[in-house]
């Protein structure tokens, strides 16, 4: 008596990643996802007058998924967006050494938020999204540890002028909430989402 096997159920929809960040890959990754392909949202990221930063986090990570899903329709297309918070005031990606100078002053010493915004687009087209928020301290710097840290580089690109994942590491000695989300992608929100749009490991 042959017995049926079961449905394998219906084909996943294709994974869309919406960012350039070699961090959000490697993080999905390490969770055993890899995106069908990634396909970079080109957008103007300048915040908007008087913008909150959990306002800015979540505006800016919606239209990256809204314009990558128009290139991949009936795919599930993963956007986000990483904002360093000292109170109202959101910090911007250094891409000068002058600015992450001034990113790292302003953290020596204190408490930050960093707010890990997701957006994700589902094959219908429905918009979904999460807003993660990690505290981090940062200890008192010295102007030395500052100086070898820019002359490393890897404050390049980063939002606040650091990554956690780094030699900053050493500055930190505590944190509430997500790592990596810090890092540039709350896992267990994003793995949640996804798993609601049909997308899992």
């Amino acid at each position: 008596m042959s017995i049926p096997l079961a449905s394998a159920g219906p084909p996943q929809p294709s994974l869309i990643l919406a960012s350039a960040s070699p961090r959000r890959l490697e993080l999905l990754r390490q969770v055993g996802l890899v995106p069908a392909a990634v396909d970079p949202a080109d957008l103007d990221e300048t915040p908007l007058k008087g913008e909150l930063p959990h306002l800015y986090a979540r505006r800016i990570a919606a239209a990256k998924a809204a314009a990558v899903a128009l290139r991949h329709p009936g795919a599930v297309v993963l956007a986000a967006d990483t904002v360093v918070a000292v109170g109202r005031r959101i910090l911007p990606k250094a891409e000068d050494e002058a600015t992450a100078r001034r990113c790292l002053a302003l953290l020596s010493g204190r408490r930050h938020r960093v707010l890990g915004a997701v957006a994700a687009i589902g094959p219908d087209g429905r918009p979904h999204q999460r807003l993660v928020t990690t505290q981090v301290s940062v200890k008192r710097l010295a102007e030395a540890e500052i100086a070898r840290y820019l002359a490393g580089g890897e404050w390049r690109g980063k939002a606040g002028g650091y990554a956690i994942q780094g030699a900053a590491a050493a500055f930190i000695p505590w944190i509430n909430g997500s790592y990596p989300n810090v890092v540039g992608l709350p896992l267990a929100e994003t793995l949640a989402l996804l798993a609601g749009l049909g997308i899992r490991p």
